[in-house]
């Protein structure tokens, strides 16, 4: 075996230069720099403060992503409010009373999200979940309560969150209710808890009456393991009188829901026949729905009523791409709207109603205008059983016939790829393959019988929905069925590590990316906080506590198989991930040493569940592209010194790779 892949590898590195000096002739695409794709970008996460006198948005300061605010009236005049050194914020939102912003971080991609928050005025910022080994989760906000907040803090018990109501001028937490067994609640705009979810022994939830700081015994809703991932209560109206939920019972796809609390009676306010209802679009003040979203091939707002259609309906005709809707003021009269070109970098307006009229706040990554950019083409495709499963397409500019392509698949599973500008699909578009993302049964957002199609089918039927999509690309003409990788991260790594073992000749090679090996190893080690959805994780992958449940387990984990690997494999992996443990990696890796299987492993010793920091990013995507470039016949930009900026620890396999081999990597077991 050891000869055929030394073999396979010679050969395509002898047609490299070819496809890359065809690549790099005159007047071929110029090659877009990874940092410009995989780089901080100049600003994103904007947010308008509630009684629109602010606006901030995330942006490097020192490199690193820290929050900045600014004037609303003046966003030129943007100062930084954090000073983070090491991890990038990524998520933030603004204190109900406009006085302080809020933010999560964790250490070195741990998932114990600590909350913080940051006076605007003066700049102090404190800790307001000060302890270790703890994941904050946010339970309620309110519109008339302005200086308070409900949270859910593990440190008591790490599976179960208690709740506490957060004074987030003093930083005072007050207990509210400690939580000895259930999976979260719901509060109401007094922040007072109405509903608590409580994991089924079948996988689903029942959800039961909150009276003060009782819990009744008797639940009011209960939801089966079929929708579960498509039915839950999404929050009330202000006066409390109404509950919104997304609701699949007794139907397929997920309608928006509204219940009148008194009587309980329900009325289906949104729906589609294709796809499950995405969100809605709140009153900020009244808590009313006025539109909701449904996304399919692509996603579309929907209003109910006259309160935002004209609105919606301008915005739609600007023809600047799909758009969203981030924050709005109180008073209604400013919105934050991104639109998404796809072929352009994405770019985040300020819209007054009443004008209505569209200011730039910023382009996300500005150094990407410009450049050569393709379109992503939605498109359907028929499973061998009947199936559709909707997917995405990208081809590289100026493709005419056949080009290699890569198979990129979404994590989850029970998640969803979309339509829109995604780097990935850039950047190797631009390297000269087609990219296809898949959204496999078990894939959530088309109806729960879409998603239930994939339960027990880890490596079985969901694998089967990706080999038929390749077929698919392969009859179209997009590719040649000896020309495609596959590639992915979490639930997209399992399936690379599947596309190697469970069907060994049906890839060129494949990169993973803190992907699980071993399905029964996977489950032991899930994070404690994950207890509730336990039951639910047996039922969908296969029950580690039964003998049946092992035998299969061991049947789907790649690692079980893995002599039949013999094709070019690179894996990336988080040193801190708590949801794929480091091990699962490792395991398989050693595994491959033992048999003398070449194999390429990238660890960082800073990440978890993928690469927050874009050094580490860039680096392990250098290696990738330096991998694929043999493999498939593209092109790539050196490694050079991107490792070296990076925290990258290659433990096995650098000569597999060119670049990683000259001094640029750190060999170890």
């Amino acid at each position: 075996m050891m000869k055929a892949i030394l073999a396979a590898g010679a050969a395509l590195l002898a047609i490299q230069p070819v496809m890359a000096a065809m690549a790099n002739k005159p007047g071929a695409v110029p090659l877009i720099e990874r940092a410009k794709l995989f780089g901080n970008p100049t600003r994103t996460g904007g947010k308008l403060s509630p009684d629109g006198k602010w606006i901030t948005f995330i942006a490097p300061r020192d490199g690193v992503l820290n929050i900045w605010v600014a004037p609303s009236d003046k966003p030129d005049q943007a100062r930084p409010l954090t000073a983070e050194k090491g991890r990038p914020i990524r998520q933030s939102f603004w204190a109900p009373d406009s006085r302080s912003i809020l933010y999560v971080n964790d250490k070195g991609g741990d998932e114990n999200f600590l909350l913080y928050g940051v006076d605007i005025a003066t700049g102090a910022q404190k800790t307001l979940t000060p302890f270790e080994k703890t994941r904050v989760m946010v339970i309620g906000a309110s519109q008339t309560i302005k200086d308070r907040i409900l949270i859910g803090v593990n440190n008591r018990d790490p599976r179960w969150h208690d709740v506490y109501d957060l004074n987030l001028n003093t930083g005072q937490l007050t207990k509210v209710m400690q939580n000895d067994g259930y999976a979260g609640f719901v509060a109401d705009d007094q922040l007072k808890l109405r509903l608590a979810s409580k994991a089924r022994p079948d996988g689903g939830s029942d959800y039961f009456r909150v009276t003060g700081t009782t819990v009744e015994t008797t639940p009011v809703a209960q939801v089966g393991l079929e929708d579960s991932l498509t039915t839950a209560p999404l929050g009330f109206t202000t006066d409390g009188k109404t509950l919104y939920w997304t609701d699949s019972r007794g139907r397929d796809t997920a309608a928006l829901i509204a219940q009148d609390v008194a009587s309980g009676r329900t009325a289906i306010v949104g729906q589609s026949a294709k796809a499950d209802v995405d969100g809605g679009l709140f009153n900020p003040v009244t808590g009313q729905l006025e539109a909701y979203s449904v996304d399919y091939l692509t996603n579309e707002y929907v209003p109910v009523g006259d309160a935002v259609k004209a609105d919606l309906a301008f915005l739609k005709a600007q023809n600047k791409g799909e758009f969203s809707i981030g924050s709005r003021t109180d008073a209604d009269d400013k919105w934050l709207v991104t639109f998404d070109p796809v072929d352009a970098p994405v770019a985040t307006y300020v819209y007054d109603r009443k004008a209505k009229a569209l200011t730039q706040l910023y382009v996300t990554r500005p150094e990407l205008v410009g450049a050569p950019l393709v379109a992503m083409e939605p498109v359907e495709i028929k499973a061998r059983d009947g199936l559709t499963l909707v997917s995405y397409l990208t081809k590289p500019k100026g493709a005419t016939g056949p080009v290699p392509m890569v198979l990129f698949v979404h994590g989850g599973p029970w998640a969803r790829d979309g339509y829109g500008y995604n780097g990935y699909h850039q950047w190797l578009a631009n390297r000269g393959y087609a990219v296809l993302s898949v959204n496999y049964r078990g894939s959530t957002g088309f109806g729960k019988n879409f998603v239930s199609a994939g339960d027990l089918q880890w490596g079985r039927k969901m694998h089967d929905d990706l080999i038929d999509a390749v077929d698919w690309a392969v009859k179209q003409g997009v590719t040649a069925k000896d020309k495609v990788a596959i590639m992915g991260g979490s639930y997209g790594g399992y399936a690379t590590l599947a596309g190697l073992t469970f069907t060994p000749d049906a890839f060129a090679c494949g990169v993973d990316i803190v992907g699980p090996s071993n399905l029964f190893t996977l489950l032991k080690t899930i994070p404690p906080y994950w207890e509730a959805g336990k039951q639910q994780f047996y039922k969908r992958m296969g029950d580690p506590t039964t003998e049946a449940g092992r035998a299969l387990l061991k049947e789907r984990s790649p690692l079980t198989f893995v002599d039949r690997i013999k094709k070019p494999l690179l894996i990336g992996q988080g040193a801190n991930d708590p949801r794929v443990n480091v091990a699962e990696s490792d395991q398989i890796v050693a595994a491959m040493a033992a048999k003398n299987i070449p194999v390429t492993y990238v660890v960082f010793p800073d990440e978890g569940h993928g690469f927050a920091r874009p050094v580490n990013n860039i680096a392990f995507n250098a290696v990738a592209e330096n991998f694929l470039a043999p493999c498939l016949g593209g092109r790539a930009e050196p490694v050079g010194g991107a490792l070296a900026a990076s925290t990258a620890q290659v433990k096995h396999g650098a000569q597999f790779v060119k670049g990683l081999d000259a001094g640029t990597a750190t060999e170890g077991q």
